[in-house]
């Protein structure tokens, strides 16, 4: 516990995290191999499915190529930054769990609502894009669906200003109910099949690989020119529009940290933790690239800023049985990273709610089902109430902003470390290396981390602002009331119930020498 200027700075013992990793007993198994598959089963999930239409659509146009490469080296840095903490704090909770142990509480709390903000919006996105994908099958089957019942409360349409929002009549019900139904499946309990697991994954891939494949046959040249379309001002278009591309696709790379959360089990973290962050980024960043391609090629780039852009593609095409295998495959594949995702986010919540930052009720377990039941069901609400009543630019927006914000804290993090605990066991450490300056380690990854988060978030922030100004300041007051909650239960309930706190209050009122 480090004393500071406003009194004590809570964090967790290294010496305690290092006694529980000694008692794990994990297997080292896995070679470079299996992490680049792990990866790639992870990664691939909706941003390819459902953010790249909108960041064509809205900002890049065809040159959202460019922007997946960005988008793309920025996880990359990062990933390697999460890869020597994983090494050296190898225990649960990711991110949120090293900035405990490294910077304190109150950097842990902010990089728990962060987490929080990117992993509920997240659900809300997948389930928005789940609901356009599956109505689009089940019209094929003649089964309509009313546009009120699939449509967000708020709509998003672009204006000669950029995107401008309205409220209209619908409500997206149809993302709700498929929130509610993941919900179910975890407060009863879920057991992970790892061939289930790699089924689903090759579903992914193969729908992805068989959409490029058989698309390249059916584009249209000319829908590639040109290939960056003239600014229109603001991130519409031009090369600004590159980097606001960039900005929302960091959203199809979400899932790549879980990379680093292997490297205990790693048969060798040295080189094989590397290989399997670098190498999953790549493939899945090539794969990103030839559907964004044939996407753009198979339907003019304005068209696809909706929740189901590869739905919209294939039925371009004229070929109905291909247009259902797509279809099914592309439901499936969202249904199991929405439920990837919300058993995810109900993990940090139990993770702080232990450690007293949250209610107990997010801590509370089933006698029977042995789930944190009351904390999946507040979060699959909070969730679907995102899902039916938000566009998906918005959601797409948050999430990536929470993310490049999160991301930053933990590239901060490898450097406090070396420079605070530079005889800490490292497995893996950031490559390139890096200079001391005036006592504190300066990591050139890390650094370069940093830059690219801050090129991600930045293009984000200053739209916000934009669009406040001109008087659209919806997403300025989702993300202002959301970081004002967060700040209100962190000093109202976290502060006076952390698990941590309580113990230095009561050390400090011990008698001496008790």
């Amino acid at each position: 516990m480090a004393k500071g200027s406003g009194g004590p700075r809570i964090r967790k013992s290294l010496a305690d995290i290092h006694v529980d990793i000694q008692s794990n007993g994990l297997k080292r198994s896995l070679g470079p191999v299996q992490l680049v598959l792990l990866g790639i089963g992870c990664i691939v999930g909706a941003g390819i499915y459902v953010m790249t239409g909108a960041a064509a659509a809205n900002y890049a146009g065809p040159a959202v190529l460019l922007s997946f490469v960005l988008a793309g080296l920025a996880c990359g840095f990062t990933g390697l930054c999460y890869a020597e903490l994983a090494s050296t704090l190898p225990v649960s909770g990711s991110s949120y769990s090293y900035t405990y142990a490294s910077l304190g509480e109150v950097a842990a709390w902010t990089i728990g609502w962060l987490l929080m903000l990117e992993y509920g919006l997240a659900g809300s996105a997948l389930a928005a894009g789940l609901s356009g994908y599956l109505s689009s099958l089940l019209s094929d089957f003649g089964v309509i669906i009313p546009e009120a019942l699939r449509t967000p409360w708020i709509t998003s349409t672009v204006g000669t200003g950029g995107l401008e929002f309205s409220s209209g009549n619908g409500i997206n019900l149809v993302a709700a109910v498929c929130v509610a139904l993941v919900a179910l499946v975890l407060v009863r309990g879920v057991s992970e099949s790892a061939r289930v697991n790699a089924i689903i994954v090759v579903i992914k891939i193969s729908v992805l690989i068989l959409f490029v494949g058989v698309g390249a046959f059916y584009v249209v040249p000319d829908n590639w020119f040109p290939f960056i379309p003239e600014s229109q001002g603001g991130f519409t278009y031009g090369e600004a529009g590159i980097f606001r591309g960039a900005s929302i696709l960091f959203f199809a790379y979400l899932g790549f940290e879980t990379i680093s959360t292997a490297a205990l089990e790693a048969r060798n973290p040295q080189r094989d933790m590397p290989i399997g962050i670098i190498g999953a980024l790549i493939v899945c960043t090539i794969l990103y690239m030839a559907v964004g391609l044939v996407l753009t090629g198979l339907v003019p780039y304005q068209q696809l800023g909706v929740p189901d852009p590869i739905a919209l593609a294939v039925d371009q095409i004229g070929m109905p049985a291909f247009t259902l295998v797509i279809k099914l495959g592309a439901v499936l594949g969202l249904m199991s990273v929405l439920l990837v995702n919300t058993y995810g986010h109900t993990r940090i919540c139990f993770a702080m709610s232990q450690d007293g930052l949250l209610p107990r009720l997010f801590s509370s377990v089933h006698t029977e089902w042995m789930t944190p039941h009351l904390g999946t069901v507040f979060v699959a609400i909070i969730t679907a109430i995102a899902a039916a009543t938000l566009p998906i630019t918005i959601l797409g927006d948050l999430v990536s902003l929470g993310t490049a914000c999160a991301f930053s804290i933990v590239a901060i993090t490898v450097m406090w470390l070396r420079t605070n605990e530079p005889d800490l066991e490292r497995p893996f450490r950031v490559p390139l290396g890096g200079i001391w300056i005036k006592g504190v380690w300066i990591g050139t990854v890390p650094v370069l981390a940093l830059v690219f988060c801050l090129t991600m978030v930045g293009p984000v922030v200053i739209d916000i602002g934009l669009k406040a100004a001109e008087g659209q300041p919806l997403p300025a007051i989702v993300l202002g009331i959301y970081f004002a909650l967060g700040f209100l239960l962190y000093r109202q309930y976290g502060w006076h119930n952390s698990r941590l706190r309580k113990i230095a209050r009561e050390a400090e009122q011990a008698p001496a020498g008790s």
